[in-house]
């Protein structure tokens, strides 16, 4: 369902990048990019939907939505070589049973250098025949294989198709979120935890069930805040329809008690929050929306009050120009002097969406640049989140057109 959403909301974006940018604010930057690596659509690997991370040696890691030995999607590794260059490694090429499409599934790293995410569909029978969905970790071997453990299959109607990131708490438990979806959209979606038992099994627990009223289909993963709170944002639901952004606080009786921060009206705050948020110091929130502002999304902030309620402000509106078009579940990163920078997957020169950096300004709203404007050459538009490395560049990944290009990892020095 996603997947055909997107190549509806790509088709629409090449229709209209010709329109002339409308609105003030976006600028553009000089900046350095550089195509770590071009996927060849095959047993490398097929369209990178999620961003990347960084181990201790400098080596890159991320997930492919589709390719690889079956078609179901890989696991890599990226390692600099002395020339500047890079060389990939498929750590795993999932088989169907034991995962398919890690659409969108940042990893994440333990102190052992384990990875861990989840894959949307796979594992055992249901979910029309297609599996859905698992958790998983992949171990090092000490001959440089790699070994993939499942942590959890889903099942059922409700509580199936785990979609974003995992996230461990202080005790080591993991969290995340289904999606429900199934092709059909069976249910609303639910937030759960796996904890790991003595005998290294993993106990799954539901912790929370969406009702539509309080937000639909949880997309992207979630954040913690010191305090132990979880934050995510919903694609749709709410009283509007448009998704919500909530806060899940742990009770002492183990179950947790939901607190819709914000809900989207799909007009000028926008609508379709399908984002993990980002939080700075302060405690204020960050993210994106898919659609509503001028029609091509916006980015949105959320500054919590003194008594308990949350004040939205919408930071840049996207005008489906050169300044880029309908952001799609990506997350923000902010750098120390509170500037925010992200993906858009449409608009741009080329139509096939940019990098962009926000930054605010002592009135009004906040100026965007566009740092870089992708053209199918080698992936056109973006779904992923970006990160930055010590030296402060960028790093993320491109989907690709499917047919000619399969996607990319690059490096953008600002």
């Amino acid at each position: 369902m996603r997947r055909k959403q997107f190549l509806a909301v790509f088709t629409g974006i090449l229709v209209i990048v010709a329109v002339t940018l409308i609105f003030g604010g976006s600028v553009w930057a000089q900046s350095t990019y550089k195509t770590l690596y071009k996927f060849k659509g095959g047993k490398d690997g097929n369209s990178p939907d999620a961003g990347v991370i960084f181990d201790s040696a400098g080596n890159v890691y991320g997930t492919t939505s589709f390719g690889g030995t079956y078609g179901n999607g890989t696991i890599y590794r990226l390692m600099p070589n002395v020339d500047g260059s890079w060389k990939e490694k498929v750590l795993h090429s999932f088989t169907g049973k034991d995962g398919a499409d890690p659409n969108n599934v940042d990893l994440i790293m333990d102190a052992q250098g384990d990875l861990y995410g989840t894959a949307m569909l796979g594992g055992k029978s249901g979910c029309n025949g297609y599996g859905c969905g698992l958790a998983f970790e992949l171990m090092p071997n000490a001959n440089g294989s790699w070994k993939e453990k499942v942590l959890h299959y889903f099942s059922g109607s409700v509580g199936v198709n785990p979609q974003g990131s995992l996230i461990f708490d202080n005790s080591g438990n993991l969290y995340g979120t289904t999606g429900d979806w199934s092709y059909n959209f069976t249910g609303p979606g639910t937030v759960f935890e796996l904890t790991p038992n003595g005998d290294g099994t993993w106990t799954k627990t539901t912790i929370f069930t969406f009702n539509d009223t309080d937000g639909y289909n949880p997309s992207d993963g979630m954040i913690f805040d010191p305090a132990g709170n979880l934050y995510g944002a919903t694609d749709w639901g709410g009283q509007y329809g448009e998704g919500v952004v909530f806060q899940l606080v742990p009770n002492g009786d183990g179950s947790w008690t939901e607190n819709v921060l914000y809900d989207f009206t799909g007009g000028a705050d926008g609508g379709r929050a399908q984002v993990r948020p980002t939080r700075d110091s302060a405690g204020d929130l960050y993210g994106e929306t898919t659609y509503g502002g001028l029609g091509y999304g916006v980015i949105w902030e959320l500054t919590p009050n003194a008594d308990g309620s949350w004040t939205e402000s919408t930071l840049y509106s996207f005008t489906g120009g050169q300044d880029g078009a309908n952001p799609w579940g990506t997350s923000l990163a902010l750098d120390s002097a509170g500037n925010l920078y992200g993906t858009a997957n449409g608009g741009g020169a080329d139509g096939c969406g940019v990098v962009f950096e926000l930054t605010p300004t002592t009135n009004g709203p906040w100026e965007e640049t566009v740092i870089h404007a992708f053209g199918d050459r080698p992936g056109c538009g973006s779904f992923s989140d970006l990160i930055f490395d010590a030296d402060g560049n960028l790093y993320g990944t491109t989907h690709g057109d499917g047919s000619t290009t399969f996607g990319s990892v690059f490096e953008i020095t600002p």
